[in-house]
């Protein structure tokens, strides 16, 4: 192989490992989700950030994510992440409900 095959092959690969291991450099931005809610309605999404808020009550569970841009609810059915920890999520954006001009989102996690 020549040299310049061989660089264009190593590139190649760390574009690849390193695409591969930066999910949180594909995440969609919350006021982006939270600013065009028609776009992301019932389409899966990746969000990072931190958690700030933690809820438990028999069958409902959810946390808080918070990124540089807004914060969203995250339903979940697996186990709740510490507050305060960096987490990545991924799931579908539902409308919880709807009341005149007033709208919450939520991401309902994937297991």
């Amino acid at each position: 192989m020549n040299i310049a095959l061989q660089r264009t092959f190593v590139a190649a690969c760390l574009i690849i490992l390193l695409s591969a291991g930066c999910s949180s450099l594909m995440a969609t931005p919350i006021k982006k989700i939270l600013d065009n809610p028609r776009d992301y309605s019932n389409k899966s999404v990746t969000v990072s950030g931190e958690v700030t808020e933690l809820f438990s009550l028999f069958v409902i569970k959810y946390f808080v994510v918070k990124d540089g841009s807004g914060e969203i609810i995250v339903v979940s059915q697996n186990p709740l992440p510490a507050k305060g920890s960096k987490i990545t999520v991924k799931g579908t954006v539902q409308e919880a409900f709807s009341l005149g001009d007033q709208q919450l989102l939520v991401i309902m996690e994937k297991e």
